[in-house]
């Protein structure tokens, strides 16, 4: 056991949990940074269309940052199970096989990307009017993406193996820089929406080569040695396994994004499409939170469900779960009484600020449960239960809000109701039953979170 991970086992919950939470909530926050204040700065200096068409280009970014997660949500929770066994050489073969798999899905999704941009954008809810922002922002910041994706593996496996505010600093250190180009460039050197796709890409490749550096240090007790780069098939199974609910989850959400977008063109138009992107600007803040505490979460449950430590797995369980669901209710809170003065963070156009408050109201009631969805859905992933995350997960995004898109505007429209506000009132509907599955899904594994050591 290293002085990295000894503490795992021994350190009060509370104090550990936080410990590791709050680097990781810094750095999920840091993250939707990254796309926030793109957006600002657009819909201040550039105008309601660019905002549509940054949004448009939301669910592609995600399906590229599912790969990320994929691998390094995998990785992590992987690697926090073999070192609560203490077996050091394993841990730097799933270092050296995270980074294979990354490669090979860069290679994949740059490639596709540009073999089908245009049907892609329209496919994600471009219209003539908003394709050309987003075709102009993809085109520069989707090579980045691949650095993005090296970015959030490398910083899961830094948090997992005791490190968890360097892989903070890494993401801080990247946002910061994003932060002063998109000023440069957006509003000094007027580079519009390119400013913005340069801005980000170039902060992630600092971020990434900030992480790589981690890995090749003789500071760090888990590093890039021979070994670690043998291809491994059981180790790609593994990290596969577990990273496929959150990449599911992304995938999943960003299909269902397109087809929300196409939506909300058919019943408000481009107006409705910023609208949303607004909502899903504020959105990252609370889920961000929440996904943050949940990082925090997994080391210790994964290190503490392989040393067998099921006191400890229960009470993290527990502690996490309190927190999230009280940031939910923060977040519902806001969205309820001042919906509109958030909204002008990223525009001050009248028609558009009218569409955002039912928008954020309808989009975003729900948060708490949606905290204690995800909770659910990242401990399982955490304990090595991946098919009951990729269920719970999936839930909100699949199951229940694919239909409701459809169903509920077409009832809003039938009883003499603004369609547009079915649409918006779909994702209530979802987040309410993806909570009672995830709580059923509970229920049915209650006695790992009951067993006694």
């Amino acid at each position: 056991m290293t002085d990295r991970t000894k503490d795992f086992e021994n350190k009060p919950i509370s104090a550990l949990l936080w410990q590791y939470a709050l680097p990781a909530v810094i750095t999920q926050i840091i993250a939707s940074i990254y796309n926030i204040c793109d957006r600002v700065f657009l819909g201040q200096y550039v105008g309601a269309l660019a905002i549509a068409g940054l949004t448009v280009t939301m669910p592609i970014m995600n399906i590229i940052h599912a790969f990320g997660s994929l691998v390094g949500a995998g990785s992590g929770a992987r690697m926090s199970i073999v070192l609560g066994k203490r077996d050091i050489r394993w841990a730097e073969s799933i270092l050296g096989n995270s980074m294979i798999l990354t490669i090979f899905f860069g290679i994949l999704f740059v490639s596709g990307y540009y073999f089908f941009s245009d049907a892609i954008l329209s496919l994600f809810g471009a219209s003539a009017e908003t394709i050309a922002y987003a075709k102009e922002y993809m085109d520069i910041v989707v090579p980045g993406m691949f650095l993005t994706t090296v970015t959030f593996n490398l910083c899961n496996l830094i948090r997992s193996s005791g490190y968890a505010q360097k892989s903070m600093w890494i993401m801080l250190s990247g946002s910061i820089i994003n932060i002063a180009l998109d000023t440069l460039f957006i509003c000094v050197l007027d580079m519009g929406i390119a400013g913005a796709a340069w801005a980000t890409t170039i902060s992630m490749a600092i971020s990434s080569i900030l992480s790589l550096s981690h890995f090749v240090s003789k500071k760090s007790f888990i590093r890039f040695r021979r070994h670690a780069w043998q291809p491994k098939f059981r180790i790609f199974r593994n990290i596969l396994a577990i990273g496929v609910s959150p990449f599911s989850m992304n995938v999943a959400g960003s299909g269902v994004v397109a087809m929300l977008n196409n939506q909300l063109l058919t019943y408000g138009g481009d107006n409705a499409v910023a609208a949303s992107g607004v909502a899903n600007s504020f959105a990252p803040l609370i889920i961000m939170l929440v996904l943050g505490i949940c990082q925090g979460m997994q080391p210790i449950a994964g290190y503490n469900y392989g040393a067998r430590r099921f006191d400890r797995l229960r009470d993290v369980y527990k502690l996490a779960m309190k927190v999230n669901v009280t940031i939910g209710c923060i977040g519902t809170l806001l969205v309820l009484t001042v919906p509109r003065y958030l909204a002008m963070a990223f525009t001050n156009e009248p028609e558009l600020l009218d569409l955002c408050v039912p928008a954020m109201r309808l989009m975003l009631v729900m948060s708490p449960l949606i905290g204690f969805t995800i909770t659910n859905s990242q401990f399982f992933q955490s304990i090595d239960k991946p098919w009951i995350a990729i269920v719970t997960s999936l839930s909100r995004q699949v199951l229940f809000l694919l239909p409701l898109i459809y169903f509920v505007p077409m009832v809003f429209t039938g009883l003499g109701l603004n369609g547009l506000y079915g649409v918006f009132a779909s994702c209530t509907i979802s987040d309410f039953l993806g909570a009672v599955l995830a709580g059923y899904l509970l229920w049915t594994q209650r006695a790992i979170v009951q067993k006694n050591d």
